[in-house]
């Protein structure tokens, strides 16, 4: 039997369904979103190898849910392209890290706004939004956490085009030499970056 703290653990069978072994009953991929939305920890195993497929259903979860036509988009284009542009490059094996503490900041800044809300006017931020009071405060908050992400993404650009549409070169941290002086470099940049959202959050 399983740890009360272990993940649920959910079987992919080859006719793609989907079997959760805590519930032992079979579920869907917007089951998976409601659990993932309620925190609750899984792991999604291939039932017959018992290989972890956890990763590649989770992005089959965000793909469904771009391509819902009764929802919202939140990958811009312009984040995706520059997502795609780091496959194969140096700076892919930092940026899962950079990435993962950017989202934390990122819940983090989004609780704290929620608890500010909720004392100063008593009520959740979705009642304050159909009331259009706290707009600006929405406004305010989201330009903020989108500076974040485009000076995050901007650091890990390889290269960057000028008004005139020259292309400057990288800097040393982003060059392909990968000599020492060029990781250490990287390294202080990135602790640069992660004390500057560390700062944004508790502001």
């Amino acid at each position: 039997m399983p740890a009360k703290d272990d993940p649920v653990v959910i079987k992919k069978y080859a006719n793609r369904r989907l079997y959760n072994t805590g519930t032992s009953t079979y579920v869907t991929l917007e089951d998976l979103a409601r659990m993932v939305k309620r925190d609750e920890d899984f792991v999604v195993q291939d039932a017959k190898t018992g290989e972890d497929i956890t990763h590649s259903v989770l992005t089959q979860i965000i793909f469904e849910l771009e391509n819902d036509k009764n929802g919202q988009n939140m990958l811009p284009i312009s984040f995706l392209r520059q997502l795609i542009s780091f496959y194969g490059d140096q700076m892919q094996m930092v940026l899962p890290s950079f990435l993962e503490q950017s989202m934390l900041a990122f819940a983090k800044e989004q609780e704290r706004m929620r608890e500010q809300m909720s004392q100063a006017f008593g009520k959740t931020p979705i009642d304050l939004m159909s009331m259009n009071l706290p707009m600006k405060m929405i406004e305010d908050q989201t330009r903020r956490n989108m500076e974040m992400f485009q000076n995050a993404m901007r650091m890990f650009t390889p290269a960057a085009r000028t008004p005139n549409g020259r292309q400057e070169e990288p800097n040393q941290a982003g060059a392909g030499g990968g000599s020492s002086d060029d990781m250490k470099e990287l390294r202080e940049q990135i602790a640069a970056m992660q004390r500057k959202i560390d700062s944004m959050s508790k502001d």
